[in-house]
């Protein structure tokens, strides 16, 4: 009877590890495909974002072009020509286009 029992339970245990293996793999998909490359693109966009100084030029996410007068931690200053600055939030740069070297 205990070798029964025994067998019973090892089986149990086969069919469960059949029913869970489906959702792992799928779990395994969606992380290779969705998951870690979201991950690394946001990676990049920080490392983009902490590599900003002035003189670089840039477009924002509404898609104004130019170069930054002023920068800190939260707030970027654009020049966008002679006489016209504008302020935006740090986030709002969607992509560097040149950088300029300044000796400061």
């Amino acid at each position: 009877m205990t070798f029964l029992a025994a067998e019973a339970a090892q089986g149990g245990a086969g069919n469960i590890i059949q029913l869970i293996w489906p959702f792992v793999l799928m779990f395994a998909v969606f992380y290779f495909l969705l998951i870690r490359p979201q991950q690394k693109k946001q990676k990049a966009r920080g490392a983009m974002l902490n590599a900003l100084k002035k003189g670089d030029k840039i477009v924002t996410i509404g898609g104004l072009h130019g170069t930054i007068h002023e920068i800190t931690d939260d707030v970027v200053v654009l020049l966008v020509n002679d006489a016209t600055k504008l302020t935006f939030d740090r986030s709002a740069v969607s992509q560097v286009s040149s950088t300029t070297e300044t000796s400061s």
